[in-house]
């Protein structure tokens, strides 16, 4: 469990991870429909503040923490390397996933998955359990990119 002090839950922290909760990336809502509800064995919450920090998703049992990094991430590498820096420092561990893995169809997505499984089974007392589900392999959903007209088989 982390120290009260890690939470960092101030009325500011709590107001910013609620308004990112509703305004996720498509990428980001792809993912947590594969970790919301136990799906992979292990819970996990999303936008979570910690340490300053509002984390995508995160584990809580694995302290693992995976964020979606779309394009705005490459201007901020070096905030990026600070923060799983200090993240580290307090036991959790992130796992960082380019947000164009997670677009339904996308063979990345259930590699993703599977890696996620894994590492949340290394760092907990349940790893290599076999109650613990095989994650679900992804199915293309109608809000995806890959539904969008002009891209697809033609007729």
């Amino acid at each position: 469990m982390l120290a009260n002090n890690t939470r960092n839950r101030s009325q500011q922290k709590v107001a910013r991870a609620r308004k990112l909760r509703k305004e996720m990336s498509i990428s980001e809502k792809v993912l947590w429909r594969h970790l919301r509800k136990d799906r992979i064995g292990f819970s996990f919450r999303k936008q979570v503040p910690i340490l300053g920090f509002c984390l995508d998703f995160y584990c809580p049992e694995a302290k693992l923490c995976v964020e979606v990094d779309g394009e705005q991430h490459k201007d901020s590498l070096e905030f990026d390397a600070r923060r799983d820096k200090e993240l580290a420092k307090a036991g959790i561990l992130t796992i960082r996933i380019p947000s164009l893995d997670l677009f339904d169809p996308s063979p990345m997505l259930a590699q993703w998955l599977r890696e996620i499984q894994r590492v949340c089974g290394e760092r907990t007392s349940r790893g290599g359990r076999k109650d613990t589900p095989e994650p679900p392999t992804p199915t293309p959903s109608p809000s995806t990119p890959s539904s969008r007209k002009g891209q697809g088989l033609r007729s």
